[in-house]
């Protein structure tokens, strides 16, 4: 999952790595007595597992429920499986002979949900639960047409990350546990179904759809979406999935997918799922992107018509091997899938676009890491390994996780030299493809694959693993994130800020980064005027990039520039990404009108944001409904 960075493109070629191996039909759940316990989990999984899930869903737009059944095949022998589960409505649990099972709900957790508890006969080796989804499913969102590009159909998308699963499927919803699955389901005529596994590219008539992914993945990867879909193919094994209307404009933007992958085989080794496709989302999606295997869920912010915001893909293709293939076995290890995947997100856009290119997307991605390490403190949330206990784990997706994370392996690739660290992440992820692994794990791999070798004691030496791991702030042996191609940004700011109009700038050539580092580096006490002199000169205030046009206008709340009220409010009702969601409320809420400008647009707006992007924002106004 990614909020969305930021390239102007144009795709190099590179050959396929050597081969890894390739994952087993169905494999097991890793050795789980040797990982950390995930404390956001019922599930017993230690001592049974589920292996297989087999869905059987008619998706209804009328009641906003999904019905049916969840086959669920079991490995292990024990007296009791205790599954997790949140607003559903349990209508039967059947034993593998078809016998009804004893089983009890728990006490309702507002975080956990309530743990389905279901009783084995001994050799049971599975269980089929019949259930219905509550309207209000957390990880499903129901759209009305006029909340789609088409404005005649409705949507559904759902988004299992972190602990969502369990309010449209009863599963072991840990990330500790991985299996295999197959679905069916059942949709209204002239609609299609797409889910992170094999699909079909044409609707079919019958409004049946059939699913199977033969790689073992944790719950938290299990998505689905109906729409009013197309397809438009970007190469051998990627293409696009989008409303008709957007279709075209999204395979434009997306067509040199297909290098971009070769360029990750090629530093990481064969791409194991098969294909790489992406669906573009309405505008309510919560996230820039949901690394979902086989089918990214991308927010349609990114299609700037320009291709300038694609490194998005990037990340969420990255996944592939830190995340989807080597899984944080807990929440608390986050920074294993996100840490990682920012650092070769950096490494990806390195090889297709060049060095400086690079150095501008780590720079900017270190500027918000030193923001949130400096509000956070001496915080243990500042930690890369965190304690979560008792709280949403949504509460650990910052810039921690991503980008202390990335600076961590920056760190040791210029300790141990380019060459030495791409084949220690190349054998990490040989090593445990198909895997959950926890932080500890992490550190002994690394430690026995990379500290303890003798002929490298001198370039270890006074390596604080710890204190990266276990301690706030950024060590001071942090490789530096700079960037010499924003001096002649900085120089051109400072002319502004001189006296120079804005509209003699000499800015040609400038790229999102560039003009990101502009906007974040203005001053703090800017006049209406000299925003004005900005806007007539660039048109910030109605950019077709959602990353300027969102940093433009946080700094219009901030410097009174009420030119960009009503572009702010439409931004504000029409995008759902909480990404950009945060900061505007967040600048808004400073002042007493601000904030009361604020709910006044929220209480319009709200109804079309995720469950995800409303929870933040409700804290942040303080609403009460």
């Amino acid at each position: 999952m990614r909020p969305a960075r930021v390239l102007a493109l144009s795709m190099a070629g590179a050959a396929l790595g050597a081969c890894a191996p390739a994952p087993p039909d169905n494999a097991a759940a890793p050795e789980t007595d040797t990982v950390a316990t995930d404390v956001h989990t019922y599930a017993n999984y230690r001592a049974v597992r589920v292996d297989h899930l087999a869905l059987d869903l008619t998706v209804d737009f009328d009641t906003r429920t999904l019905s049916g059944t969840a086959a669920l095949a079991l490995e292990g022998d024990s007296p009791r499986l205790v599954l997790d589960t949140r607003d559903l409505t349990i209508h039967t649990v059947l034993l593998d002979d078809g016998a009804p099972a004893d089983y009890v709900l728990g006490p309702a957790d507002p975080i956990l949900g309530q743990a389905l508890q279901i009783d084995l006969r001994p050799g049971t080796r599975a269980v089929t639960i019949g259930y219905t989804t509550s309207p209000d499913a957390a990880a499903v969102q129901w759209l009305g047409p006029a909340q789609t590009a088409g404005g005649e159909r409705p949507f559904l998308f759902t988004q299992s990350q972190a602990i969502l699963a369990r309010t449209w499927v009863p599963c072991q919803d840990s990330p500790a546990v991985r299996f295999t699955y197959e679905a069916t389901v059942r949709v209204p005529s002239g609609l299609m179904a797409v889910m992170s596994a094999e699909n079909a590219t044409t609707k079919n008539a019958d409004g049946v759809y059939r699913f199977s992914m033969k790689q073992p993945i944790p719950s938290y990867l299990l998505a689905l979406a109906v729409g009013d879909l197309e397809f438009r193919p970007l190469g051998e094994r990627s293409g696009v999935y989008a409303e008709p209307s957007v279709v075209e404009a999204a395979a434009w933007e997306f067509a040199d997918v297909e290098e971009m992958m070769v360029a990750a085989e090629r530093l990481y080794g064969p791409y194991l799922w098969e294909r790489y496709d992406l669906l573009v989302l309405p505008p309510s999606f919560p996230f820039g992107g949901m690394e979902n295997p086989r089918l990214t869920f991308a927010t349609p912010t990114i299609l700037a018509g320009d291709r300038s915001l694609v490194s998005l893909v990037a990340h969420e293709l990255a996944h592939s091997w830190s995340g989807n293939l080597v899984t944080n076995a807990t929440w608390n290890d986050f920074w294993l899938n996100e840490g990682f995947t920012t650092y070769i997100e950096n490494r990806l856009m390195e090889e297709l676009y060049g060095a400086d290119y690079a150095a501008m997307l780590a720079a900017l991605g270190r500027q918000d890491l030193v923001a949130t390490l400096e509000e956070m403190g001496e915080s243990p949330d500042a930690h890369l390994l965190l304690d979560l206990e008792g709280r949403d784990p949504d509460d650990g997706m910052n810039d921690v996780a991503y980008e202390k994370g990335a600076a961590f392996l920056h760190t040791l690739e210029e300790r141990f030299g380019r060459k030495r660290w791409d084949e220690f992440l190349r054998g990490y992820f040989d090593a445990h493809a198909f895997e959950s692994i926890d932080t500890t794990a992490f550190v002994r791999y690394l430690r026995e694959n990379l500290l303890d070798d003798e002929s490298l004691a001198g370039t270890a030496a006074g390596l604080d693993v710890e204190r990266w791991i276990g301690g706030s702030g950024l060590p001071s042996d942090a490789a530096t994130a700079e960037s010499d191609a924003f001096d002649r940004v900085d120089a051109e700011l400072d002319a502004w800020t001189g006296g120079r109009p804005a509209v003699d700038l000499v800015v040609d050539g400038w790229t999102t980064h560039h003009w990101l580092r502009f906007l974040r580096q203005l001053p703090g006490d800017l006049e209406p005027a000299m925003m004005s002199d900005l806007d007539a000169a660039f048109g910030f205030t109605d950019s077709g990039n959602s990353e300027i046009q969102c940093a433009w206008l946080v700094r219009a709340i901030r410097h009174g520039y009420r030119k960009a009220d009503p572009a702010l409010e439409r931004f504000l009702t029409t995008v759902g990404r909480r990404k950009f969601l945060r900061p505007l409320y967040r600048e808004l809420a400073k002042t007493d009108e601000g904030l009361t400008r604020a709910k006044e647009i929220y209480a319009k707006a709200r109804p079309g944001y995720h469950p995800i992007s409303t929870g933040s924002i409700d804290q942040i106004l303080g609403w009460e409904g």
